[in-house]
């Protein structure tokens, strides 16, 4: 069962929001919820309720919102429910990245509901555990439920598996705002599946340059997550070490949820790399890297981890300082920035900005809720043709602090052009984001430090 939540007015008048030097340092205390939060979504108001019970808003409009009079192609009446599923993990393997990217993607239909004398949004939440048999099941429950548009889900193998088997044959829009696998890119979507975070093939280029130029690394070993994720960026990261003129000595895999990793660790070191590639998740990023201290000292090599390894606990908890670990990940630089991270703070206390994917999670509940408003209708293909005209170039500008005005110019057909916290979304004919900023990064005692924003476009 659904509901409505109403929270208390959100600021108005937006000011701007520092980004912290120390991403990590306030994390664990902040940003991270216990078991319980996890179970229940975390934080104030993320319980993944947005409707009432019986399925209205109130004021006499369905719940199902097909009031609208549009027709896909220039708005329809702007009076009317907006519907949106999220599909996220909150457990699992992204338990301590998950509750986060929920609540950025939660308050962006919290904040048009409140804020909109017009809009009423009506959303659910499903858990996919981090495990694509569940988030089958979550995305199935939400096509269900008649939700024609989805932001998520997180993991590229879920995201994957539930564009696959639930979302794409029934018709449903899919926005995911963390699943980078290259994968995504070729898949035979219908045009239903997007995502607002950038694809691997521009992070393996990325952690290339940080590894040959900053680190001054001549070979390579690779670590790896035995998933779409973790496959596909480690492909990609090799192919474009050896494009660069290096060596890529060892590529091992592993499962997750080990009990040690002392195998794998010395099947990729055995031929002592300059640079070893870690990708995972902390669940099993924790017990990786207490494995690696147990065994090697940090003057032994040099590592390099993508955007899934960035928690600023996971110092203390491997209870090493990780000085030799470098990182990078997608930043927030976007036009919209400081609006998204004022929204969110005013919602829950904490800074979304040592939390990676909040910003892309904003923004890809904010397409689906502009692209819904412009096609007038809750109705997947009509969302599905409008994501594109409501992002990319042309017509009036909209960011997080002008959202709602937004929606009511796509729902009377103007043409805009979302700018968003993250980027300045513009997709491709395949749904993706070509260009992206990643934030380069050092682990320390404190948690992890950003040094700088590297640009990079494909």
């Amino acid at each position: 069962m659904t509901r409505k939540i109403r929270r208390r007015k959100v600021l108005k008048g937006l000011g701007v929001a520092g980004v912290a030097g120390l991403a990590g340092c306030a994390q664990a205390g902040d940003d991270t919820p216990t078991e319980e939060d996890e179970a229940d979504g975390g934080g104030d108001g993320a319980d993944g309720d947005g409707t009432d019970g019986d399925g209205t808003d109130g004021d006499g409009t369905d719940g199902d919102g097909t009031d609208g009079d549009g027709d896909g192609n220039g708005g329809g009446d702007a009076s009317r429910t907006i519907r949106m599923g999220i599909l996220m993990g909150v457990t699992g393997g992204l338990s301590e990245l998950g509750p986060p990217i929920r609540q950025a993607a939660e308050v962006a239909a919290e904040y048009v509901d409140e804020e909109s004398d017009t809009f009423s949004v009506e959303y659910d939440f499903e858990d996919t555990a981090t495990d694509p048999n569940t988030g089958i099941s979550g995305a199935n429950a939400l096509v269900d439920a008649d939700y024609p548009m989805i932001a998520g889900a997180l993991s590229s193998t879920v995201t994957i598996q539930t564009a696959n088997n639930s979302t794409v044959p029934n018709g449903v829009v899919q926005c995911s705002p963390a699943s980078t696998s290259p994968a995504i890119t070729d898949l035979e979507d219908n045009g239903y599946l997007w995502r607002t975070t950038p694809g691997d093939g521009l992070q393996a280029e990325v952690m290339t340059t940080v590894g040959r130029d900053r680190l001054d690394g001549e070979t390579t070993a690779t670590l790896s997550l035995n998933n779409d994720y973790g496959q596909g960026l480690a492909e990609e990261y090799a192919s474009a070490w050896e494009d660069a003129g290096g060596t890529v000595q060892n590529e091992v895999s592993f499962e997750p949820g080990q009990g040690s990793y002392t195998s794998q660790l010395s099947s990729a070191l055995q031929d002592e790399p300059d640079v070893l590639m870690i990708v995972g998740y902390p669940e099993s990023g924790v017990q990786i890297f207490r494995d690696f201290y147990g065994d090697y000292s940090q003057d032994f090599c040099d590592i390099v981890v993508p955007d899934g390894l960035q928690s600023g606990s996971l110092p203390g908890d491997v209870g090493n300082s990780m000085r030799n670990v470098w990182g990078t990940a997608p930043s927030s630089t976007g036009p919209g920035r400081d609006a998204f991270e004022s929204i969110y703070q005013d919602a829950y206390d904490s800074d979304p900005a040592g939390s990676p994917f909040t910003a892309q999670s904003f923004d890809a509940a904010a397409v689906l809720l502009l692209a819904n408003a412009a096609a007038g209708e809750n109705d997947g293909e009509a969302v599905r043709d409008q994501m594109a005209n409501v992002a990319n170039d042309g017509g009036e500008e909209v960011t997080p602090d002008n959202l709602v005005e937004g929606l009511e110019m796509a729902a009377e057909g103007t043409e805009i052009n979302y700018q968003g916290a993250s980027s300045d979304i513009q997709f491709n004919d395949n749904g993706d984001i070509g260009a992206a900023t990643y934030q380069f990064y050092r682990y320390n005692e404190d948690g992890f430090e950003v040094i700088e924003d590297i640009e990079y476009s494909q």
